[in-house]
């Protein structure tokens, strides 16, 4: 893991043979990211993919939607 400032960072991942990622400890501290959380992926052709908590996603749009 690069550590460019307190509150950022950059790391590389691998996708496993499931497709599947492991978050890196240090990303999963800082934002709080617990087993069982909910996660949203989200993609665009043109600018990549993002990796959200779902409640913060859900606290952004003012409770218009719940799980």
């Amino acid at each position: 893991m690069n550590q460019i400032d307190k509150d950022r960072f950059i790391v590389s991942v691998k996708v496993g043979p499931k497709g599947q990622i492991t978050i890196p400890v240090e990303a999963r501290k800082m934002f709080n990211i617990k087993e069982g959380d909910t996660l949203m992926v989200l993609g665009d052709i043109n600018r990549g993919i993002a990796i959200l908590k779902a409640d913060k996603v859900y606290e952004q749009m003012g409770g218009a939607f719940h799980e």
